[in-house]
């Protein structure tokens, strides 16, 4: 699992929302980060603002509640850590390493140049390569810089 610190940095850049909302991705979306409708991502961006929020759903989450979906969340990344960098992880690898899945996706994690120098013992280059990811829709956006920054400075931990 991720530490504790590494835990409360991704609330910091994920954002905790106790009320649903719609992510850049125009997902329906609660808590950190937690896509409601993983059905809804497989439709067309011009149709995704056309799929209802459930009733059930529409009120305020609990800290318990989000707290739980954060969990279940996290041990899937942790699983695809565990999957696709299974070669010297420490604690502080782990943690930057989930965080980056959980930004951008285990699938992504899976494609990476940053998962082969990491199963390579390139620790170093693959520090460097967390800095790749800094942008949406184009454009460098400061919070990914801050972000994959902080990935780097806990991959780099000994």
């Amino acid at each position: 699992m991720i530490s504790p610190k590494m835990r409360e940095l991704l609330k910091h850049h994920e954002g905790v929302r106790y009320k649903p909302y719609r992510c850049p991705a125009l997902l329906w979306t609660v808590g950190v980060g937690h896509v409601l409708y993983p059905e809804q991502g497989k439709l067309p961006m011009d149709q995704r603002m056309a799929f209802p929020l459930r009733q059930e759903d529409n009120r305020i989450w609990t800290k318990e509640e989000v707290d739980a979906l954060l969990f279940y969340d996290l041990k899937r990344f942790v699983t695809g850590v565990s999957k696709y960098c299974p070669a010297g992880l420490n604690q502080g690898r782990m943690d930057a390493l989930v965080s980056f899945a959980f930004n951008l996706g285990n699938g992504t994690l899976q494609r990476s140049t940053l998962r082969m120098k990491h199963n390579r013992g390139d620790y170093q280059g693959a520090s460097e390569e967390f800095l790749k990811y800094v942008k949406a829709g184009g454009k460098v956006l400061k919070g990914l810089v801050k972000r994959r920054n902080d990935e780097r400075t806990f991959y780099l931990q000994p």
